[in-house]
């Protein structure tokens, strides 16, 4: 019988918060939290003065409230990066932006919705609001359309319904979520392959977004290629569509996609 190893018991009780603040997936109160994780506030907040000094947590001055912390941020993304897909992509996203002479990042399907998880720029950069760790909007931006296209319709709904992104990189609480324009634009992305935003949300960059797929079919990666709208050709047909597509579909290749197994 396997014996387990000797933990440290309060870690183990502290991480209860954690969880629940993960669980939550918004800021909190210390007397919400506490309650979530089963603890007295009394108990709880050593606990949190102790996270946020290492910066697993954060407290909002203004309000008070509890939040993920930087090097939660950091563990997070690294355990992304790690994934098989991301690791096949990274080096290929990178070869993309030097081809293409623009932008390139590489998006998974994570806690808060479309998160960045890569970013590659050319040699002369274009002023652009993300970074690795960014959680791009589902209806406003390219990443955010391709993942609405293609992801289960019922896991979209939930998303939205939830408001998942919220504070997501180019929200807009005004732009409909559902509706006769909102089908005609996921029927275009699934008809072209890609996701196109031209100068909204991100004013003068134009962006197109292409779905990575794995061995079963899913959604594993969004690839998104911008850069300004002089320069950046966003014709469904142009080169850096074209080399989009090939880019995505070769990743799609990798994981296994369109390989079908026989029978035994």
């Amino acid at each position: 019988m396997k014996r387990e190893s000797r933990g440290i018991q309060s870690i183990e009780v502290g991480g209860e918060l954690l969880r629940a603040l993960a669980r939550s997936g918004e800021p909190m109160m210390l007397r919400d939290l506490a309650r979530e994780a089963g603890m007295t506030p009394a108990k709880a907040h050593p606990y949190l003065a102790s996270f946020s000094r290492i910066g697993l947590i954060e407290q909002d001055e203004s309000s008070g409230r509890y939040e993920i912390g930087a090097l939660a941020l950091e563990l997070g993304l690294i355990s992304l990066r790690r994934l098989s897909g991301v690791r096949i992509a990274r080096p290929k996203i990178a070869a993309l932006a030097s081809q293409i002479g623009h932008a390139v990042s590489l998006a998974v399907w994570g806690t808060h919705g479309p998160t960045v998880v890569q970013l590659e720029e050319p040699a002369q950069p274009v002023h652009i609001v993300m970074r690795a760790g960014s959680v791009m909007a589902l209806r406003e931006t390219a990443t955010g359309r391709a993942f609405a296209a293609f992801l289960p319709e019922k896991t979209i709904s939930a998303a939205l319904e939830s408001g998942l992104d919220r504070h997501g990189v180019g929200y807009n609480p005004k732009r409909a979520v559902k509706g006769a324009k909102v089908t005609e634009m996921l029927t275009e992305v699934r008809k072209h392959g890609l996701a196109r935003a031209l100068g909204d949300p991100l004013p003068g960059v134009n962006a197109f977004a292409a779905p990575v797929f794995d061995h079963s079919g899913h959604v594993a990666l969004v690839i998104t290629a911008m850069g300004p709208e002089g320069t950046f050709d966003a014709r469904w047909d142009s080169p850096i569509a074209h080399a989009l597509r090939d880019c995505a579909g070769g990743i799609s290749k990798r994981l296994g996609y369109g390989m079908t197994v026989a029978a035994e």
